[in-house]
């Protein structure tokens, strides 16, 4: 069952007159997108970088990987929402069942004219569109209903090789080291909530509403603490108190395969946009024919412009970071003033409702 989600009908003043400033860019077939584009921005969002958005895109990457040439599934098709009960039992998509009810109201109430694969794109690519120095993505829409849950152990788990991650991205979507890399800028903007036991919204980076480079930065810095009692499975140690890191990401940054390709985008904010917004569309593809497929990119709105640069955490320098790279040294960057930061978790989606309950 859905929980109940009270909207909250105010809007920040940089995104008011959304859609009538982009009306007439809109082609026709997709205008119809645009109230629906409103409706999420300002109800399901609150025009916030924060955990509904977060949830959002972590839904589009758990539902389109779910597909492989030998065992099946139906890839971007939005089978995770329909299917739930079948697919928020796989092991991977632990923490998804909050997400599901925080936007299946949503999906609900614009199921008579959006497919659930249609939903689950534009609903992560409008999150994007809250986050500071997130990309403009591109959104095809038309995808035909899914027909039938993904297999399990299709979701690449924080605790997998490197090697298992690399080859299962390029059976289910012929994705190369480079896009999988990218793919991960999306960790910029999001958190655990399941991987610490009592533990909710523990940031993997120190700057979790702002789509920006630091994630590069702080995985590749040595881990000295654990945020919560540690010992969990994907999880190590990190170097920024208050954030958590996944052994995933940690081994991404230290292996031979990928550790120069991650350096590499540190502090290039344009790298990270444009790979990852490439990666993304193709990501949105899977399972489907771009052929059938109309281009309503246009009803995606800018993200709040960033224009920072990438940093050490305040008490951190160059001396912390383990280099891993052997054919280019770690970058240099300033380190923020003042005493040691501790990175507050992120407000979850539901604490409303489990204040009104």
């Amino acid at each position: 069952m859905f929980k109940t989600l009270t909207a909250l009908l105010f809007a920040l003043p940089v995104v008011l007159g959304r859609a009538i400033d982009r009306r007439a860019s809109v082609p026709a077939q997709c205008a119809f997108l645009l109230p629906i584009v409103d409706d999420l921005m300002d109800n399901l969002f609150e025009n916030e970088c924060g955990d509904a958005a977060h949830g959002a895109l972590r839904l589009t990457f758990h539902d389109a990987i779910g597909i492989d040439p030998v065992l099946g599934g139906g890839g971007a098709d939005g089978s995770i929402v329909i299917f739930n009960e079948t697919e928020l039992a796989f092991e991977a998509n632990d923490g998804l069942d909050d997400v599901i009810d925080t936007v299946g109201p949503f999906f609900l109430k614009h199921a008579s004219v959006l497919s659930p694969g249609d939903f689950v794109f534009l609903a992560g690519s409008l999150s994007l569109a809250t986050c500071p120095g997130a990309p403009q993505v591109k959104l095809a829409i038309g995808r035909p209903p899914p027909k039938a849950a993904s297999p399990d152990q299709l979701v690449p788990e924080p605790f997998d090789s490197v090697e298992k991650i690399l080859a299962r991205m390029q059976a289910g979507g012929n994705f190369s080291p480079q896009e999988v890399i990218a793919l991960l800028s999306s960790h910029s903007v999001a958190g655990a909530d399941t991987v610490i036991p009592g533990f909710e919204g523990i940031p993997f980076d120190s700057t979790p509403s702002v789509f920006d480079t630091q994630i590069f930065v702080e995985v590749q810095l040595r881990g000295t603490f654990f945020t919560g009692p540690g010992g969990n499975q994907g999880e190590v140690m990190t170097g920024v108190q208050g954030t958590t890191r996944l052994e995933s990401d940690h081994n991404f940054a230290r292996s031979t395969p990928t550790d120069c390709i991650w350096q590499s985008f540190v502090n290039n904010q344009k790298q990270m946009q444009d790979q990852f917004a490439a990666a993304f569309f193709k990501m949105s593809l899977l399972g489907q024919n771009e052929n059938d497929l109309i281009d309503c990119s246009a009803v995606i709105p800018p993200a709040p412009t960033f224009t920072g640069n990438a940093f050490f955490p305040p008490s951190l320098t160059h001396g912390n970071v383990e280099q891993a790279c052997a054919t280019a040294a770690f970058p240099n960057l300033p380190t923020l003033p003042g005493p040691p930061e501790v990175v507050p978790p992120i407000p979850q989606a539901d604490d409303d409702d489990d204040d009104d309950s």
